[in-house]
């Protein structure tokens, strides 16, 4: 297998131009799922993928997962692309998992470069909306099936794909997919596996185990029928805009302490073997410093920091709706405002108990005000957590693939944000689920100046090659 390894690594760094290459050929695909002018786009991005599975000799099947209605108008969602290759009883199962779609961009919004066109600046980053999330990772799965292909190498399992294009728009109807096909089109999966994340700094690979969930809150206030004149009104009536501001302020202190009673009675002790995990991670507060581009983190070392954004619980304040908060001044008193607010939950916090929770204390609180206004509280969305155990057959030959690749045992890490996706295939498929990240956590996925670097993209594709035969090979 070593000798495989070299191999397959030494083909791969030389048919480097050919990546970029394609790579530049999707990047260019302006596949926003968000806006109904892109759909066709996202479509044709579908297309590219089934033809090149397709074209190396995988079987694929597509999903229909429905319609939706979005700027008004109803749309056909994107299909789920279902690809195989192989499918050897003797062989493990992989199932990879990544999304097509990508996030709006404009040069206007302040790119260097047109978003549409991938661009190597003189750094080696390669530059283009999608480039890191999640177009690089998705086509190397494809690229690792072509080199085999190309030096005769026997591929080391089968290989089930995965690859959807809603992601970034809330992956509507994928569930329901998953689960309808957990015993019929998944039901030979051994492991999954997704790129979809990152590393935690800039210099050493990380594999990633845990996601914060989130639940998503509207505190809505209403009051008068309509919006009235300050001067005519003020003093006169109670004001929804006041009883939310008083409202939202009662939810959390200045140094991020939720103070809904009762949130941190489930959150799951830190144990031991959780406190190594920490131990000489590649994170220094001078990273979240850069990316915050400000000194105002509320902890002083590394690993509260990373605690607070990992494993802890935390509630954010995110706008206010119905408010004025256009340039200049405006005299109104809102009829009715929203609030809106999230909660990042841990393990083993239950989004339904967080919700009459909050419920429950937002509404004590509203009647000490003796307002007479009207509030309701919804949770709009509710995504549970999701972690993994790290001594699981999959984690231990990612790790291995890792120090092979990169000659260093990667961090174990968690992270802040949410990918519903990965608790939905581990509760479908009851299968272990392995975030393996490709890029660097200074990529901007979402933002303006998007890229990969060059070497993580090359790296990377050795990287997914590597995991597959430590898969095929590590011990059950």
């Amino acid at each position: 297998m070593a000798d495989n390894h070299e191999k397959i690594a030494t083909y791969i760094r030389q048919n480097e131009k050919y990546y970029i290459q394609r790579l530049a050929e999707v990047v260019a695909i302006p596949s926003v799922s968000g806006e109904a002018a892109r759909r066709p786009d996202v479509f044709r991005m579908g297309e590219w993928l089934v033809n090149e599975l397709k074209r190396l000799g995988a079987s694929v099947e597509t999903r229909a997962p429905g319609k939706q209605t979005l700027e008004g108008k109803e749309l056909d969602l994107p299909p789920v692309v279902l690809g195989t290759y192989g499918t050897d009883a003797k062989k493990k199962t992989v199932l990879v998992y990544g999304h097509y779609d990508v996030q709006p961009a404009f040069k206007s919004d302040g790119w260097n470069t047109d978003p549409w066109t991938l661009v190597e600046d003189s750094q080696g980053r390669l530059l283009g909306r999608g480039s890191t999330d999640d177009k690089a990772p998705v086509i190397s799965w494809l690229w690792v099936i072509e080199a085999h292909q190309k030096l005769g190498i026997d591929f080391p399992v089968n290989l089930k794909m995965c690859f959807e294009g809603m992601e970034e728009s809330g992956s509507e109807g994928l569930d329901e997919i998953i689960y309808a096909e957990a015993d019929k089109y998944f039901k030979d999966v051994d492991c999954v596996c997704i790129s979809d994340n990152y590393w935690l700094g800039v210099e050493k690979p990380c594999l990633t185990y845990g996601l914060r969930g989130i639940s998503y809150f509207n505190l809505t206030v209403s009051g008068p029928g309509k919006d009235l004149h300050s001067g005519v009104f003020g003093g006169t009536v109670h004001e929804p805009m006041t009883d939310l501001i008083t409202l939202m302020s009662k939810l959390v202190t200045v140094d991020g302490k939720i103070l809904v009673p009762g949130v941190y009675d489930d959150v799951a002790p830190r144990t031991e073997a959780e406190d190594k995990l920490y131990q000489n991670l590649a994170f220094k507060l001078d990273d979240i410093h850069s990316a915050t581009e400000s000194k105002t983190t509320i902890f002083d070392t590394e690993k509260e920091v990373l605690m607070a954004r990992w494993r802890n619980p935390s509630l954010s304040l995110h706008g206010i709706e119905g408010a004025f908060y256009s340039p200049g001044a405006k005299t109104v008193i809102p009829a009715k405002v929203i609030g809106k607010f999230s909660i990042r939950t841990v393990p083993n916090q239950e989004p339904a108990k967080i919700t009459e929770l909050v419920r429950k204390y937002i509404e004590s609180e509203f009647a000490k005000l003796k307002s007479k206004n009207t509030i309701s509280v919804d949770c709009g969305h509710a995504g549970k957590w999701w972690v993994a155990d790290v001594n699981h057959w999959n984690y231990v030959a990612a790790s291995k693939a890792v120090q092979k690749v990169f000659k260093a045992s990667p961090d174990f890490t968690r992270e802040g944000g949410s990918i519903p996706v990965t608790l939905t295939f581990q509760e479908a498929l009851k299968k272990s689920v392995l975030l393996l990240p490709m890029g660097k956590s200074d990529d901007g996925a979402h933002s303006i100046n998007e890229k990969i670097d060059k070497r993580n993209y090359i790296e990377g594709i050795n990287l997914l090659s590597s995991y597959l035969h430590e898969v095929g090979v590590v011990q059950v």
